[in-house]
C-alpha cells in the first residue's frame, strides 16, 4: 500500500519514452518494449556485429538487441543506464533479451556469462557496472551462471569516446587479465557488453579469454551502433 501511494505522488516512467509506468511494467512501458528498433540479429549467422570480428577475433556468434540510433530513445536509455543510476534498466533489457537468445540456436548452448568488467576506480565513480547489470538479466531469464571475477581490468584505460578504431584498439590491447581460469575451461561463454561500435573492448577481451584452454566465445550487447 505504501509503495502504491508513493506511486501515486512519484509516478515511475518510462526509461525511454518518458510515460507513467503501469503496474506491472519494469522500467520500459509496453509500448516501448514492442517499439523500440530491435535488430533480431541473434537469428543470423552473417550479421553485422559478427562482421566486426571477422578476420579479427575467433567469435562463435554475436547480436545486439537494439540499434543505437543517435537522438533516438535507445540512446536516451544507455543514457540512463550509464550515467543516471539506472542500474535496473541493464537488468530489465537483460532479462527481456535472455528470453528470446535462449530460443536462438547460436546462443542456447552457452554455460556461462561474462560482463566486459570495469576498473575499480570507475566503479567507484559510477556506482557499478552496467554491463554486470545487463548480465544478471540475461542470467535470470536464460538460467545460465555469471561469473564477474575471473576476467577483470587491470589498468584504467581512457574513455573510447571520440576515439579512431586503431586508437580505441591501441588504448584496450593490454588492460584484462584473467584469474584462476580452470573452471572456464571448455565452456561456451557469452561476453556481454552495453554498446558494441568498432569492437575494440570486446575483441581485447576476447584475446584474453581465448588463453583458457577449448573455451568457445559469443558476444551480446543491449545496443549496435552502426558508426
Amino acid at each position: 500500500m505504501l509503495k502504491d501511494f508513493f506511486s501515486i505522488i512519484f509516478p515511475q516512467v518510462c526509461v525511454a519514452c518518458g510515460k507513467p509506468l503501469l503496474k506491472e511494467e519494469q522500467s520500459l512501458c509496453a509500448l516501448c518494449v514492442y517499439k523500440l528498433p530491435k535488430t533480431d540479429f541473434h537469428l543470423e549467422t552473417e550479421n553485422p556485429v559478427a562482421k566486426i570480428f571477422w578476420g579479427r577475433a575467433p567469435v562463435h556468434a554475436a547480436a545486439s538487441y537494439y540499434r543505437f540510433e543517435k537522438g533516438g530513445k535507445v540512446q536516451h536509455l544507455m543514457h540512463q543506464l550509464k550515467y543516471k543510476g539506472q542500474r535496473q534498466i541493464g537488468v530489465a533489457i537483460g532479462e527481456l533479451y535472455g528470453t528470446e537468445l535462449k530460443k536462438s540456436k547460436l546462443f542456447n548452448s552457452v554455460d556461462l556469462i561474462i560482463p566486459v568488467p570495469l576498473h575499480k576506480r570507475k566503479i567507484k565513480v559510477r556506482g557499478y557496472n552496467q554491463s554486470e547489470a545487463f548480465a544478471e538479466g540475461l542470467s535470470q531469464s536464460m538460467k545460465v551462471a555469471t561469473n564477474f571475477e575471473t576476467l577483470y581490468r587491470a589498468v584504467d584505460s581512457e574513455t573510447q569516446t571520440r576515439r579512431t578504431r586503431f586508437l580505441r584498439w591501441k588504448n584496450v590491447e593490454t588492460i584484462f587479465q584473467l584469474k584462476d581460469d580452470i573452471t572456464l575451461q571448455g565452456k561456451h561463454i557469452l561476453l556481454v557488453d552495453d554498446v558494441v561500435t568498432t569492437g575494440a573492448t570486446l575483441e581485447a577481451c576476447i584475446q584474453t579469454l581465448q588463453k583458457i584452454p577449448n573455451v568457445k566465445i559469443s558476444i551480446a550487447t543491449i545496443a549496435w551502433a552502426s558508426h
